[in-house]
């Protein structure tokens, strides 16, 4: 619980910290274990339900590890159309996950997300911070690859 300490007493006596706590937790430990989050809340002195209503409600926080490379692929109206279904498709092939379903290496999670700000490049994978566009199946295999291989 090192971690843990060094991050609540950074936010000592800061109004409005649960949500940066919560993501420097988060980075830290992989997820927000239940825990994690009964700790913060008798640090803070608020209900663990309030701490859980926050992790449940924003889509970024995750009660359960996830993978190392979080492969997010866009579900918009541009990528849509431009043939994301097939991408998905084929990652869902190649990793054997569903969306939301993290591998048991705990190297992949797979998510679909409304849209990801970038319908010029349709369709679009991002895995983690990086993005990538005009993706293809094939594409997506190859990138995937690389991945797997690191």
């Amino acid at each position: 619980m090192d971690k843990l300490d060094e991050i609540l007493s950074k936010y000592k006596d800061t109004k409005g910290a649960l949500i940066p706590i919560l993501q420097e937790v988060q980075e830290g430990f992989g997820y927000l274990p239940k825990d994690v989050m009964v700790r913060i809340a008798k640090d803070l002195k608020i209900p663990v339900s309030r701490v859980y209503g926050v992790a449940t409600f924003y889509a970024q926080f995750y009660l359960a590890p996830y993978g190392k490379y979080t492969i997010r692929v866009c579900r918009g109206t541009a990528c849509h159309i431009q043939g994301a279904k097939k991408v998905l498709s084929a990652i869902k092939n190649i990793t054997g996950l569903e969306e939301g379903e993290t591998s048991q290496d705990l190297r992949f999670t797979l998510e679909t997300v409304s849209c990801l700000g970038a319908c010029a490049l349709a369709p679009i994978m991002m895995i983690n911070k990086d993005y990538f566009g005009k993706m293809t199946p094939q594409k997506a295999a190859t990138i995937l690859r690389r991945y797997r291989e690191e």
